[in-house]
Parts: C-alpha cells; sequence; structure tokens
C-alpha cells in the first residue's frame, strides 16, 4: 500500500507537527572543534531534491566502529547533538545526526511526504559516505520520537540490509499524538493505515532492535514503545523503559542505563 500524507501536509497540521529553527549558534553552524587526540567532527550537506540539501554532522570515532544514523524529534536539530556525540564515540560508535529539510542547516521547508522520501535518500548518501570514506562499521538506524518515521520506514525497506533498529520515544499510531498536538484526525481524514503503518513495518524487521522509551512519557506513552516491541519479530529485540523518566528527559534520568544498552546493542551488531 503506498502511503498518503495528504492529510497531514496541510499548513494546520505542519505547524503542530514540525518545528524547525536554524543552526544560528554561537558557532554558526561549524562543527565543534576537536583538539589532538579527540574525536572528529564533521558537517556535510545531503542533496535529497531539485536544489534541496540536509544538513547533517557526523561525530566520527574510527573507521571500523558501529555507525548510528540518527533522526531526532521534531523540536531539535542535528547541533542540540553536540556534547552527546562524543559519548557514542567513547564507547565504539560512529554518531550521524541528519536534520530535515529547514533544519539546521538544511534547505526548504519540512513536510511529512518530503521527510519521508528524503529519509531514503540519505540512508544512500550515508552508506556511500562511509564506503568512500573508509568506514567499515555496520549501519545502525535510529530515531527519537518524530524521527522514528525515518529509522522504521528504512528499517523495513532495507531489513537484510541493515544491522540492528533503535527506536527511541517511538510511536506506534499517529492518530492519537496528533490528537495531543491539537490536529483532530478525523477532521482532517487522516487513516491510520494508509500513513506511517509503523505496526506494519517494524513486523518486518528480523535484524536486532532495541525499543527505549521513558516509563511517564507524556506525548507518546510508554504503551506505544511496549506495542511496537510487542509486533516486532526479531528474535534478538530488547525494550528498555526508563522508570520515573518522561519525553524530554529520558537521557538525563538514566545516561548510565541508557548509553551501556546502547553499547551493548551495537557490540552485538557488530559482532
Amino acid at each position: 500500500m503506498d502511503a498518503d500524507f495528504s492529510a497531514l501536509d496541510r499548513p494546520e497540521v505542519l505547524r503542530v507537527l514540525f518545528h524547525p529553527r536554524r543552526d544560528d549558534g554561537a558557532r554558526a553552524g561549524r562543527p565543534p572543534e576537536a583538539g589532538a587526540g579527540t574525536p572528529r567532527v564533521q558537517d556535510v550537506l545531503v542533496p535529497v531534491g531539485a536544489g534541496i540539501a540536509v544538513g547533517a554532522r557526523f561525530h566520527l570515532g574510527g573507521p571500523t566502529h558501529a555507525n548510528v544514523l540518527f533522526f531526532h524529534g521534531n523540536g531539535e536539530i542535528a547541533a542540540d547533538y553536540d556534547e552527546i556525540g562524543p559519548f557514542y564515540n567513547r564507547i565504539g560508535i560512529n554518531f550521524l545526526a541528519v536534520d530535515y529539510r529547514g533544519y539546521g542547516r538544511s534547505t526548504g521547508h519540512p513536510t511529512v511526504a518530503a521527510m519521508m522520501q528524503d529519509c531514503h535518500a540519505v540512508y544512500r548518501f550515508v552508506s556511500a559516505w562511509l564506503a568512500q570514506n573508509g568506514f567499515t562499521g555496520p549501519l545502525i538506524l535510529m530515531g527519537r520520537s518524530l524521527g522514528s518515521a525515518s529509522a522504521i520506514e528504512l528499517a523495513a525497506a532495507d531489513a537484510e540490509r541493515i544491522a540492528g533498529l533503535i527506536v527511541e520515544s517511538g510511536f506506534a499510531f499517529a492518530g492519537p499524538l496528533l490528537q495531543l498536538l491539537g490536529a483532530d484526525p478525523g477532521r482532517i481524514g487522516f487513516r491510520e493505515e494508509s500513513a506511517f503503518r509503523h505496526i506494519e513495518k517494524i513486523g518486518q524487521v528480523k535484524k536486532p532492535v532495541l525499543i527505549i522509551h521513558a516509563e511517564f512519557d507524556h506525548i507518546i506513552p510508554f504503551s506505544d514503545g511496549q506495542a511496537l516491541f510487542d509486533a516486532c519479530p526479531s528474535p534478538a529485540k530488547t525494550l528498555l523503559k526508563i522508570p520515573g523518566a518522561n519525553h524530554n528527559d529520558i537521557l538525563a534520568v538514566a545516561p548510565g542505563d541508557y548509553m551501556a544498552a546502547i553499547r551493548r546493542f551495537a557490540a552485538a551488531c557488530t559482532t
């Protein structure tokens, strides 16, 4: 079934679904400076359409490290992960954070249809870039919140070639999320079965899967994480509940448990 995002790509929905902002920090979009012996950070522009490119920031620790291609939440930009990227490098992971149209250094304007199309272009570009630059480790997909849509889409589309899938605070069903954000799914003609279809897609993923979700997530309830976990047929799947955490403090509440789970997951995908 072809996805239909026409109901979501209406101005009243896009206003609540996307919160783009430019990379206008003190570094003006330049990657953090790396001293001697520290991981390399590289800004990349990924062409996704005619005259359109999305920005990415690659935190590179080593050529044989596992590679995590990361799609962030709707109110974040890749530069927000400048302090987090090095933590991934320290546990043997290259952390590759990618923006959406209109976010960070990207051109264009965000829409759901564009986001879902662009993730395929990003995946092809990153796969080729890693090979061309001598990075030989496995490629793991990761999506946080809204970014779970891109990660799950790619995992289903290339279920045999990816090394694994990590979903943090991901949604299983878009209807309740839209309702919470102030868009009435019935009024706009949104149908769950014709758009994201996360339950169907994750049902095609048999590679290792890690689901991370906050116990008290007030935006995407823990039951969504449980539903994704239950629908996934992978024999190597893990559900990590972060006790006491909410949607936006999941890493801050339990950084040790969070990073340890990702370290173990990446190591399993590398062997």
